[in-house]
This record gives C-alpha cells, sequence and structure tokens, in this order.
C-alpha cells in the first residue's frame, strides 16, 4: 500500500514546540556551531580502559604510509611477508614494493573488466550486474587473495628495486584516467558484439586497450623490473648486495610457497551465510585464470579463538574491518564504548552486525595486520593493530581497537591452515557463490 501522509503545518508547530520545550537543543545547538560531533560524542571515562599495552605483544618493523592511494590490502600484505624476509635476512628495518604488485594488479584487472564486459554482453543496458561492473571498474582496494594471485605471478621485490612515483602514491588521477577509458571502451564492445561482431574483432579491440592501459600504466610507475640487485646492510651493519634476482626468483627464496599455507576466514553471521560454509563472490577478482576467492565462514567466538592463537604462536594476522566506525584519530582507538552517538543525537542507530550488513550500515573497507592481543580473565580486551598510514601520531602509527569494537567491525582475517585442521572437509567444499554486490565482496581500500 502507497502511504500518503504528508508533513503538515499543525505537525511542524509541534516539532518546533518540542524543541524550544528542552533547553539542551539549545545547548547542542551551540555546540554542534563549534565543535565537530565526534568529539562530543567522546565519553572519556569509558576511553580510560583503552590502554596501549598488551599481554601478547609481537616485536614489528616500524609502520609503512600508503598515502592518497586505496592500496591497505598491499601495505597490510607486505607487511606480513616483511617480518619474514627480515628475521632470514637479520634486517631492522625493510618494506616489500607495494607500487611493483599494485602495477600488476591494476593491468591485470583491466583484463578482468574487459573480459567481465565480454562475458556479460548479452544481459541488456541497465542490468544490475553490467551496471556493478561498470561502477566498480578498476581501482586501488582488494583482497587478500587477489594479493596472492598477483605474487604467485608475478613474484615479489623489494621497495628499493621499485620505488614509489608521485601517481603510485597518489592514485586518484591515475584511477579516473583508466576507468573513463574502460567505460569508453565497454561501450565499445558491447556495440559490436550486439551488432555480431566476431571473436577476433572483439579480441583486436581489447588487445589495444591493454596495449594502451599497459604504457600509461608504466608511464605512472616505470617498467617493472624484469632483474635487479639487492643492497641492504643488517643489523650488524654488515653491507650486502646480491645480484641478479628475478621476482619470481626473489619470491622462491625469500617466502618460498607458504602463501598456499593461508585462508581467508570471515563473520558474517547474516541469514543467507550459514557458518562453517565457504562462499565466494562472482565477478570479484583480478586473474581471470586464478581460482575463485574463497572465504570460511564462522561465529566470532572460534575466529577470534584462531586469530589469538596464531597471534600467541608468534605470527601476525592480516584482517580486514570497517575503520570508519568510532575511531579516536588522536589516540589511535578504535572503540565503540568510547562513544555514546545515542546520548548526544537522541537518534538510537543500534543495530546488529547482521543488520548492519544487510542494510548497508557497514562493511569492510580497510586492511590492516593484527601484531598483539590483550588478554584478561583469559579473554581478548583490546587489540594492537599495524596500519599503513604513517608513523605520525600516537604509538608511532600503531593502532588498538577494543574486543567489543572487534566483534562489530572487524569482518575478515587470514590465518594458517594449521588451526582449522578439524575443518580441512569443509575448506575442500563447492564454495557458494554470492551475487556481486555482496558486502563480503567489498574491497578493502
Amino acid at each position: 500500500m502507497k502511504h500518503t501522509t504528508s508533513i503538515t503545518v499543525p505537525a511542524l508547530e509541534r516539532y518546533s514546540d518540542a524543541y524550544y520545550a528542552d533547553p539542551k537543543n539549545l545547548l547542542l545547538t551551540h555546540a554542534y556551531a563549534k565543535v565537530g560531533m565526534g568529539d562530543l560524542a567522546f565519553d572519556p571515562v569509558a576511553a580510560r580502559k583503552m590502554q596501549f599495552k598488551f599481554s601478547v605483544d609481537i616485536p614489528t618493523m616500524s609502520a609503512t604510509n600508503q598515502r592518497a592511494s586505496g592500496r591497505c590490502w598491499l601495505f597490510a600484505a607486505t607487511n606480513v611477508l616483511r617480518e619474514i624476509i627480515a628475521k632470514k635476512k637479520n634486517l631492522g628495518n625493510f618494506e616489500l614494493s607495494q607500487s611493483y604488485l599494485a602495477f600488476w594488479d591494476k593491468f591485470e584487472r583491466i583484463n578482468y573488466f574487459l573480459e567481465s564486459i565480454i562475458d556479460t554482453a548479452a544481459l541488456p543496458d541497465g542490468d544490475r550486474t553490467v551496471d556493478f561492473i561498470l561502477q566498480t571498474g578498476v581501482h586501488d582496494g582488494g583482497q587478500w587473495d587477489m594479493f596472492v594471485n598477483i605474487v604467485k605471478k608475478y613474484g615479489i621485490v623489494p621497495k628499493d628495486a621499485y620505488p614509489e612515483t608521485a601517481q603510485s602514491s597518489s592514485t586518484g588521477n591515475l584511477n579516473g584516467h583508466i576507468n573513463r577509458y574502460l567505460k569508453k571502451t565497454a561501450s565499445v564492445l558491447r556495440k559490436m558484439i550486439a551488432d555480431g561482431a566476431d571473436r577476433a574483432a572483439v579480441e583486436a579491440v581489447k588487445e589495444e586497450a591493454l596495449q594502451k592501459t599497459y604504457t600509461f600504466l608504466c608511464q605512472c610507475y616505470t617498467m617493472p623490473p624484469a632483474t635487479f640487485d639487492w643492497e641492504y646492510v643488517d643489523k650488524d651493519k654488515k653491507h650486502v648486495v646480491e645480484k641478479g634476482y628475478t621476482p619470481l626468483t626473489f619470491r622462491d627464496e625469500m617466502i618460498g610457497d607458504m602463501l598456499d599455507d593461508y585462508v581467508s576466514i570471515i563473520n558474517a553471521p547474516t541469514k543467507d551465510k550459514p557458518y562453517d560454509k565457504v562462499y565466494t563472490v562472482s565477478y570479484l577478482g583480478n586473474l581471470v585464470e586464478a581460482s575463485p576467492i574463497l572465504y570460511l565462514n564462522l561465529e566470532m567466538e572460534e575466529f577470534k579463538s584462531i586469530v589469538r592463537r596464531q597471534l600467541e604462536d608468534g605470527e601476525i594476522v592480516w584482517f580486514g574491518s570497517d575503520c570508519g566506525k568510532y575511531g579516536d584519530g588522536a589516540k589511535k582507538a578504535w572503540d565503540d564504548a568510547s562513544y555514546n552517538d545515542a546520548l548526544l543525537t537522541g537518534l538510537d542507530c543500534s543495530m546488529t552486525k547482521a543488520e548492519m550488513l544487510d542494510y548497508h550500515m557497514s562493511q569492510m573497507n580497510h586492511a590492516m595486520v593484527i601484531t598483539g592481543v590483550n588478554i584478561e580473565d583469559d579473554k581478548p580486551n583490546r587489540w594492537k593493530i599495524e596500519n599503513s598510514w604513517g608513523s605520525d601520531g600516537a604509538n608511532g602509527g600503531y593502532h588498538m581497537a577494543s574486543d567489543t569494537w572487534f566483534d562489530k567491525f572487524v569482518y575478515q582475517a587470514v590465518v594458517h591452515k594449521k588451526y582449522l585442521a578439524d575443518k580441512a572437509e569443509l575448506l575442500k567444499e563447492e564454495p557458494i557463490v554470492l551475487l556481486p554486490w555482496d558486502p563480503m565482496g567489498s574491497l578493502a581500500d
């Protein structure tokens, strides 16, 4: 039934009378004029519990900086790998090249986009899947399995072998130019296919697009190295030059095939995603030839127990969360208890995690690394986080999150398969395919 009740003059008078009847409304009007809402909602008493101290605290290197780009997933992933390499080579500080991985991810995703456009060419204009592909385009965000795809195909290199450029560190214009060109190419491809063009003609247009975008990426990032020498000084002040690496031989020597031992777990408590099932998302990926991106959905207590065990065994954890909720920028802390929005605004926005996912209130948008946890009465109460927003501010760029925030806003973690030994058979099951716009397909940036 269509609702036709409109706002009337008497109703407006009631609303105005209610506003003036409570002096708090005038007080807040004055406060809102000069102070940000986030600061006004801050609860200093509750925030005292957020102490930057942890009973399990894995030593890690200085915080990195993704700058004006959405490469958090690559920074978080390379921050995991660099600890392994630094330990092997006795290094005090070290970074892998995120730009190298971003270059190949972008180029592969251009191909993935074009193949998706060709694959959906028979669908009509305005189809939701086609619109999703066009609106998503090629951008910086990504998933752990997409990182694995790139490393397996193209290897890794030290940052010194492929450093940042102005465009790799600030990708807005770069992405804009690529996506405008891809949308134009998509319109050409869809029209050609609708008009009956053969596969060879379609492939010719796609090949031209790949050549042009490859050239543009090389202009923005520089040509990726085929070979390189690695020069470093270790903790003992020993100067070393190791010659003749390729990205693949460097990967093989430094990390081998360790990435095969890890799996993504998620916590998605929505009705459409039963626990202990494996999921994938259609039209989510970067390499067209790669296996589907997979997630094992677990209840939060089990999810946290596995993350905790990996930390207690001395290994840090890549994870994805919604970092836009209840963050204290000065203290570098995420804590829902430190902010009382409802008390400030009078608007009760409380929802369950499932409701937040179903009603687009929250989804994963940022990847970082968990490097510690504080245990009290055998339960975690806060988590230590290595971010990629630079080393300025409190704690040298490291952050923390309360356990209640973790419950609500952490969605994904990457853990060693040994912690899932009792679920080994589940990981072999055919994944349930989710729609392209499912919140579990959101990309961390």
